[in-house]
């Protein structure tokens, strides 16, 4: 393992050991703060739009408008920040996005109407994009390969708790003051990067003026990339299928079903971001213990179909079933720790940061074109209140029979040496 470098030279193994924690330790709550900055709009959707003066009739769309943006500027987002990444350095990426999203976040607090609410969900968006590829990127780099599947596992499991963060605020505080929270969280973080140092890989390429550094278009420049790109996103897309349709409408889909006691999406979301924590611990160990990031990804995906079928046959006779069936959908979707992992250690150095930070970042904005169809099959099948449960299986049974065919493009990546470059 190469050692880290510094502005002044290069650090001793102990120094370098202590960056490498550090690291972990700041992605991993960089993600925390991250995930609770996304995943509280869910929470807070009602009634921060109620309060705002939304009709009940239009939170629904209003809420999927809202989410949509915020999911696009995370797409633009992740691009921008991946480039920078492999461009200027991991590190300048994991606190630049932080500084972002917590100060957008902070004025969150004060909208008092619908575009301005818009307008900072994007900007939070693209703040977002930036944290998880950079720190993953960075903690992948400076560990060696028997190790950092761990941290990364360690990374996402912690980042994931964000969100029981976020549901236990918004039960104690009102909804602007819950965005205020995450905001100062943020800020407090950046006193953290004190101590961890640039990648010494990165350090490396940079000096190299042959090297070509954070081009996403290389991505598709070549069949190999292109396919193993494609590849791990189309992975992860019924990660946010379950977090964007089934878990935050929830409502919706509970009315339809005919759910006496409408689930409340802010529980919904807790049960659910519960089972993706201790998923992600569990892919991140079945992983390592398999030797195979592969067949961990094959594992889970297959779990994503007994948690589908959970949720729409016992999972809709009562709400209590219902969120049962949101913490099953959590566990099933639960690794998100392999799948960033794998889109990290499929590429070179000099395209790894771009890789790690968009491809997270184009699954998230798979929730656009998801929440699009899921709406245009919902008005096929009876329209808002009637269509919804139809709507969302069918799309649920597309994305996870689409995730599971292309593992195949994806190479196994457990044990890879990862200081080479992309040509």
């Amino acid at each position: 393992m190469s050692a880290p470098v510094s502005i002044s030279g290069t650090l001793d193994d102990q120094a370098m050991s202590r960056s490498a924690k550090l690291a972990v330790v700041v992605a991993a709550l960089g993600y925390l703060v991250d995930i609770y900055d996304l995943i509280l709009f869910g929470v807070v959707r009602r009634p921060s739009l109620q309060a705002i003066g939304v009709p009940e009739a239009e939170l629904a769309n209003v809420g999927h408008l809202l989410l949509d943006v915020q999911m696009a500027g995370m797409l633009i987002g992740g691009v921008v920040w991946g480039v920078i990444g492999d461009k200027r350095g991991r590190l300048s990426v994991l606190f630049g996005s932080i500084l972002m999203y917590s100060v957008a976040n902070i004025a969150n607090g004060f909208v008092t109407d619908v575009t301005t609410y818009a307008i900072l969900r994007f900007v939070a968006g693209i703040g977002l994009a930036g944290e998880l590829g950079a720190g993953v990127t960075l903690v992948t780099e400076l560990l060696p390969a028997k190790t950092r599947g761990w941290a990364t596992t360690i990374i996402a499991g912690v980042g994931i708790c964000g969100a029981l963060l976020a549901v236990g605020v918004s039960k104690i505080a009102t909804w602007y003051v819950a965005y205020w929270i995450g905001g100062v969280l943020g800020l407090a973080l950046l006193a953290l990067r004190v101590g961890v140092f640039e990648s010494g890989m990165f350090a490396r390429i940079k000096a190299k003026s042959d090297v070509s550094r954070g081009n996403f278009l290389a991505l598709f420049t070549s069949r190999d990339r292109a396919r193993r790109y494609v590849g791990i996103v189309l992975v992860g897309v019924p990660i946010w299928y379950a977090i964007a349709i089934l878990v935050m409408f929830g409502d919706s889909i509970g009315r339809a079903m005919g759910m006496e006691r409408v689930p409340d999406p802010a529980w919904g979301l807790f049960w659910c971001y519960l089972g993706l924590a201790l998923g992600d611990f569990a892919s991140g160990f079945a992983s390592q213990l398999m030797r195979s990031r592969k067949r961990a990804l094959f594992v889970f995906c297959g779990l994503n179909v007994v948690a589908l079928a959970y949720y729409f046959t016992l999972g809709s006779r009562s709400t209590d079933l219902f969120y049962l069936g949101c913490f099953i959908v959590g566990i099933a979707n639960g690794y998100w720790a392999v799948f960033v992992t794998v889109a990290a250690e499929q590429f070179g150095t000099n395209l790894r940061a771009t890789a790690a930070t968009t491809a997270p970042n184009f699954v998230r904005g798979s929730v656009v074109p998801v929440s699009l169809v899921y709406l245009a099959l919902r008005d096929v099948f009876g329209g808002a209140g009637v269509g919804e449960p139809t709507a969302a299986l069918i799309v649920g049974v597309v994305v996870i029979a689409v995730s599971m065919i292309s593992l195949l493009a994806i190479e196994e990546t457990y044990g890879k040496e990862l200081d080479f470059v992309e040509r």
